[in-house]
């Protein structure tokens, strides 16, 4: 197998891992507080909405030791522990207790640092200029993927119920807990690169699977990457993308855990209501998959870099957030477990819900691709620091979302987004600009 294969190899194994355990995860996080509020237990006081901003509080902080962890351990044993803490936390919600979940809650958090740093170290490794643009758009393509399968299941296991009960959450819990455990055990396929590096190059073998050198030498590496990640930090090109990575932070939020609440919630909607969250899973998938392969494929032939595509991003959001708008109710994402019977501005329609779900997909997947594109680019050299940065910010915004997600009404939920989104949006541009200026001077902007 050629040296370029077997990147796109691991591209593809790197891509499948993490679409069966986020199979798992966001289908988990998609239904969660549905079935909290869905208990028997008077045991059981959690709120699904609080562990995920626990999750993402803890994520943002363990950023600042993930590159360190990734250079001491490599990238593919670090994936695999993490998947096994995704498993972990999955396999709570099949007997849940309070203390247990909060606690994995805690540990996904720290994993999940770990767990994304890696990643983006291995997407780059196996990437250069004229690839990392094909290379996010498979990965994200495939990943994303992982809203369509256990959302499919959700919407016809819970068909026509108004109540899901202990045996429902169990066989849904067991079942996604050991397809994360499948997509953790899978990073160990990925392949060894061969050592093809010019004097003074990193050794990037070294990189996405570690090596036999000293404890000394391994402790420098670790301090620094510690040391890598804060100067980037305070890099212009870093704070302006800050803002683009916080917006993604929020729409993460609203669309993996507050719009399929929403959805449940809708009284209006009938027997309908608790399957149509799988549904709206099933289509966010659909949205993020289109988006990852039609921006994968063509990024070859775009000649006018990825400004447009963002461009893109930012209106499909803006539509879908002002169809939610006067489609949803605004008491939606705090209503209790008997739902609510209030209406916006039109009688809740269940098409018009479903076609948004496939705009917050779309997207979100402009955003992310371009997002892991441009940061691939400028930090071929840095790119553990440079996307543990990335997830700090997003993962400290989603958590705070997931926060105020328990009090905010619908329409400040939203206004919130486009504030932050239209100004992310700006940010990102500037960055682009920059970044094709760099490139035209080494090469033809539409090889990337």
């Amino acid at each position: 197998m050629s040296p370029e294969s077997k990147k796109l190899f691991n591209i593809l194994i790197l891509g499948i891992s993490f679409m069966l355990i986020f199979t798992a995860f966001q289908t988990c996080g998609n239904i969660a507080q549905t079935v909290i509020t869905n208990l028997n237990s008077t045991d059981f006081h959690g709120s699904g909405y609080t562990s995920m901003s626990v999750i993402y509080g803890v994520f943002s902080a363990s950023n600042l030791i993930s590159p360190s962890v990734v250079a001491l351990v490599g990238p593919q044993l670090s994936m695999f522990i993490s998947g096994i803490f995704y498993s972990l936390y999955i396999a709570v919600f099949i007997q849940p207790s309070t203390w247990s979940f909060y606690t994995a809650s805690v540990f996904i958090g720290i994993a999940a640092a770990v767990l994304w740093t890696a990643q983006g170290n291995c997407l780059t490794i196996n990437s250069d200029e004229n690839t990392i643009g094909r290379n996010s758009g498979v990965f994200w393509a495939l990943l994303q993927s992982s809203l369509f399968f256990g959302n499919l299941y959700i919407y016809f296991a819970w068909q026509g119920k108004t109540y899901i009960s202990e045996s429902d959450r169990r066989t849904v819990f067991t079942a996604l807990t050991v397809i994360s455990l499948v997509g953790t055990v899978l990073f160990f396929l990925i392949r060894k690169q061969e050592d093809t590096k010019t004097p003074g190059e990193e050794d990037s073998t070294n990189e996405i699977l570690g090596d036999s050198s000293s404890a000394r030498n391994k402790l420098m590496r670790a301090v620094d990457a510690f040391k890598r990640s804060v100067k980037l930090s305070f890099t212009k090109e870093i704070l302006l993308l800050s803002i683009t990575t916080a917006y993604t932070g929020l729409e993460l939020t609203f669309f993996s855990g507050v719009y399929g609440t929403c959805i449940g919630a809708v009284n209006r909607f009938g027997t309908e209501e608790k399957s149509l969250i799988g549904l709206s899973g099933i289509f966010i998938g659909v949205g993020e998959i289109l988006g990852g392969g039609v921006f994968g494929l063509l990024s070859k032939k775009n000649r006018f870099g990825r400004n447009p595509v963002v461009m893109l991003g930012i209106i499909v959001h803006f539509i879908a957030f002002y169809l939610i708008f006067v489609n949803m109710p605004s008491n939606a994402p705090v209503a209790p477990m008997e739902g609510t019977d209030d209406i916006a501005y039109m009688i809740p329609s269940k098409e018009v819900a479903i076609f948004c779900s496939f705009l917050l997909g779309l997207g979100d997947s402009c955003f992310n691709t371009q997002l892991l594109s441009i940061l691939g680019f400028l930090y071929s050299e840095d790119s553990a620091p440079a996307f543990a940065i990335f997830k700090f910010v997003q993962s400290i915004c989603a958590a705070v979302a997931y926060f105020y997600s328990n009090y905010f009404l619908l329409q400040w939920q939203l206004l919130i987004m486009v504030v932050v989104g239209f100004f992310g949006t700006i940010t990102f541009f500037a960055v682009e600009w920059k970044a094709a200026a760099l490139l035209a001077r080494g090469s033809d902007y539409s090889s990337i």
